[in-house]
């Protein structure tokens, strides 16, 4: 019955005050929060609440697909998607490799983090592509055997002020 407490009063402040944590870190994994993460699997449930008991809100059907952890309880990690959708999810579903969502209609992918560069493809909204570097504008992407520089600020999955090498 505690533990049940618990992990009611864990959804309830992660529910409430999902991005409080802003530059903290995490009570389970010492990682910071928020963060970002990719979906693991083909298929996975957001729950209500941090256990297999509670109510399933969402089924994440889209392999790759990048998610904000916001909240983190035992081997559960509150997660929201794009659009601030969400729930609990198990740990095991999550990987740290980092994607990101193409947001911009057309976005272009260059050959250098440059707006004059050659144009190599062009990336519909929607897209998944796996995360590579980032500077103060400019991301490296790879979408299946294309890589190439896009705008930073037409992905999701990426804070604005990040740099990855």
């Amino acid at each position: 019955m505690k533990n049940m407490l618990w992990m009611a009063l864990a959804a309830l402040l992660a529910l409430a005050h999902p991005l409080a944590a802003a530059g903290q870190r995490g009570p389970v994994t010492d990682l910071p929060m928020p963060r970002f993460v990719s979906l693991k699997a083909s298929e996975a449930n957001a729950r209500r609440g941090p256990a297999t008991t509670h109510r399933i809100d969402w089924v994440y059907r889209l392999r790759d697909m990048p998610l904000r952890v916001t909240g983190e309880y035992e081997h559960w990690r509150r997660v929201e998607d794009s659009e601030g959708h969400g729930g609990w999810m198990h740990y095991a579903l999550l990987s740290g490799v980092r994607t990101v969502l193409v947001t911009g209609d057309m976005t272009a992918l260059h050959a250098q983090p440059a707006e004059g560069a050659m144009v190599t493809a062009y990336l519909e909204r929607g897209v998944v592509a796996r995360l590579l570097q980032c500077d103060a504008q400019w991301c490296r992407l790879q979408v299946d055997s294309n890589r190439g520089w896009a705008h930073k600020s037409a992905l999701w999955g990426v804070n604005p002020d990040e740099i990855i090498d």
